[in-house]
């Protein structure tokens, strides 16, 4: 059990019959009245954002999530397929389940499947990645503006910000969770 005054983000709880994931919350202490925790919580099997308010001392029981390190393969199209490198046991998951976790996973790269009472809701990508750029205006000598950016694809066919130095076939390294760039390789 956890208090409502212990939330962090990431956590994940029990309410309502369903798994929530923290994703906001926020101490409140107004000059009168009690003290309340205000929360944005998302339902990891609808990914539905709903917020609530809770006492401080309110209880709720922690939901236990199971993370597998496991090894994306392929898509077919409808379904990605992931391996156990452990096992060797092969999954398959919907787009729904995937989401866009897999914009910045190349084939054969290491992924975390997160699966609560033996049923699988998600994926989480490698904090840090390294892909090569395959497409993007060419950098100009002189373009030193501090701060400037353009567009790049990356080759699993995502775009980001990255300076103007950056060209083709440049290997860049990439904050998953920010979707930023972070440096050349």
């Amino acid at each position: 059990m956890v208090e409502a005054g212990d939330f962090r983000r990431g956590l994940t709880i029990e309410y309502d019959g369903q798994i929530f994931q923290v994703i906001e919350f926020l101490h409140v202490k107004p000059g009168k009245g009690a003290a309340f925790v205000r929360t944005k919580l998302k339902n990891i099997k609808t990914g539905a954002v709903i917020e609530k308010t809770f006492r401080p001392d309110e209880r709720m029981p922690l939901a236990h999530i199971e993370r597998r390190e496991m090894q994306y393969l392929y898509n077919d199209g409808e379904l990605y397929y992931f391996m156990d490198t452990q096992t060797y046991e092969q999954i398959a998951l919907n787009q729904e389940m995937v989401g866009d976790a897999l914009k910045f996973v190349k084939e054969n790269m290491t992924v975390t499947v997160l699966s609560h009472n033996g049923s699988v809701f998600g994926v989480e990508p490698p904090r840090f990645v390294e892909l090569e750029v395959i497409d993007t205006e060419p950098g100009f000598k002189g373009d030193t503006q501090t701060g400037a950016t353009k567009p790049a694809k990356v080759e699993t066919g995502a775009v980001i910000q990255v300076p103007l130095f950056i060209n083709i076939g440049d290997k860049i390294k990439i904050d998953t969770s920010t979707e930023e760039y972070l440096s050349r390789v």
